[in-house]
């Protein structure tokens, strides 16, 4: 039988706002275990919640990034279950009245766009942090689990898709770009190593050409795309197994652990009446004013995934995939602009540039497109320490432009019969057919003339050396 994947994600974004979703303890990263805590977020009898003003503003901005109907009035919720990260033993969030809902992201691929619509939007806190005591750091193995309290009010949005994603690679994909989305609407830091975007994958699988849906599993709290992609098609080859051995799957939470082969299980998946919602009776609900929502859509300038299609037409879509989601889309416009060639300057942006671990927005466009022009000009050594130190205050490419490459082969040549007639025996090897000791001839002249000979020049007359 053939299989369809069928998968949701549900993505948890923090948002950089000053304070807390509830209460005005800093909203920071990096404190002392339990520092930044107050009788709110401990939750504390008779400590009462007030919203964040601007973590709604953030989350009705990022709904409309997402094209969802903004809710005239929405409702924040009691989610009810007991884990030692939850205090007050229920999370405010959001349920059937949320901000933001219907709404959809468009991720554009070689072949097109494929359209992942989007359920909701809404706003929450987070749950505080749980420290395994283990030698991963992980639940699966530990000995025990401390509790640090300074994440907890955390504002939360949570965006949760539609079923829509039958890949691990659009999966991907898809976080990808929602990532870069909100980065760039300067809504949150994004940053998956310090947990600030953390996602859910939820994976079930049915018989191609099937509307149903069946049962489905969840991989709790990935922060890592390739982690996630791996876990889907883990899971996806683990369901189909387990159906085509007569068995069924069971509807559970699964601690994906990427060094192992299985998702040992983590608890029963719950359901929506497991948490027994219902309005949190200490908080209004929110009107958004619709004034407040146009301002909000003005300031939203051209998205990711726009971005991409539109410089897909100058450059490959893989050029612009990578530009755009690495964020470097705009410095490869003001170096072009500049007088750069589109594609050189794409290549150096992709593999150099990043390699130099270079912030796009401390560089000089103009010296920076005078470097990619005079490329093949300039030796390589100098390219690379000038790039090395483009982001620098003052940067000029000048005194590296001034360094030329040594393309005379009159200049080269007496170089090369040295070093062909210093290793005969690689030169014998070559001549028989080992084409890979070409790298080894060509390494020796740049390492002779400095880094400062043309390698294309190189190459071609150490070819026709060996071969006469």
């Amino acid at each position: 039988m053939n299989w369809e994947p069928v998968i949701g994600l549900e993505i948890h974004v923090q948002l950089k706002t000053r304070t807390k979703m509830f209460c005005r303890c800093a909203n920071s990263f990096g404190g002392g275990p339990n520092t930044q805590t107050c009788p709110v977020c401990l939750a504390f009898p008779g400590a009462l919640p007030v919203a964040n003003k601007r973590a709604v503003e953030e989350c009705i901005k990022l709904g409309l990034a997402l094209e969802c109907e903004i809710a005239d009035r929405a409702v924040f919720h009691r989610k009810n279950y007991f884990y030692p990260d939850l205090p007050k033993a229920y999370q405010i969030s959001q349920y059937d009245e949320p901000l933001c809902s219907n709404g959809k992201l468009a991720v554009p691929t070689a072949d097109g766009e494929i359209v992942i619509g989007i359920t909701r939007a809404h706003l929450e806190e987070d749950a505080a942090k749980n420290v395994h005591v283990a030698a991963s750091g992980r639940l699966h193995g530990a000995t025990a689990t401390l509790v640090d309290f300074n994440r907890g009010g955390t504002p939360l949005v949570e965006i949760v898709t539609e079923p829509d994603l039958h890949d691990a690679d659009t999966a991907k994909r898809f976080l990808q770009l929602l990532r870069q989305t909100v980065v760039e609407l300067d809504l949150s830091d994004a940053e998956l190593e310090k947990g600030s975007m953390r996602f859910d994958v939820n994976v079930s699988v049915r018989p191609a050409g099937s509307n149903e849906l069946r049962t489905r599993t969840e991989l709790k709290n990935m922060n890592s795309f390739n982690f996630a992609a791996k876990g889907i098609e883990r899971e996806i080859a683990r369901q189909i197994r387990i159906y085509e051995e007569g068995g069924t799957v069971e509807q559970e939470t699964l601690h994906f652990d990427p060094t192992q082969e299985d998702s040992p299980p983590s608890r029963s998946k719950e359901e929506a009446q497991d948490y027994r919602y219902f309005p949190d009776p200490d908080l209004v609900p929110v009107h958004p004013p619709a004034e407040l929502v146009e301002k909000l859509q003005r300031e939203i300038g051209e998205l990711p995934g726009a971005r991409i299609k539109r410089i897909a037409d100058t450059l490959s879509f893989y050029d612009a995939d990578v530009l755009v989601t690495g964020g470097l889309d705009k410095l490869w416009s003001d170096v072009v602009a500049a007088g750069a060639d589109a594609k050189e300057a794409a290549n150096v942006l992709s593999n150099q540039f990043v390699a130099a671990g270079i912030a796009p927005d401390a560089v000089n466009a103009g010296e920076l497109a005078k470097l990619v022009a005079a490329r093949s000009e300039i030796p390589r050594a100098a390219f690379d320490e000038a790039l090395a130190k483009v982001g620098d205050a003052g940067f000029t490419a000048a005194p590296y432009l001034a360094q030329k490459v040594v393309a005379d082969t009159g200049e080269l040549d007496p170089i090369i019969d040295k070093i062909i007639e210093a290793n005969p025996g690689q030169a014998e090897q070559f001549r028989s057919g080992k084409d890979g000791l070409l790298g080894f001839f060509v390494g020796q002249v740049m390492k002779e003339t400095g880094g400062k000979a043309d390698p294309r020049v190189v190459n071609e007359r150490v070819r026709a050396k060996l071969g006469a």
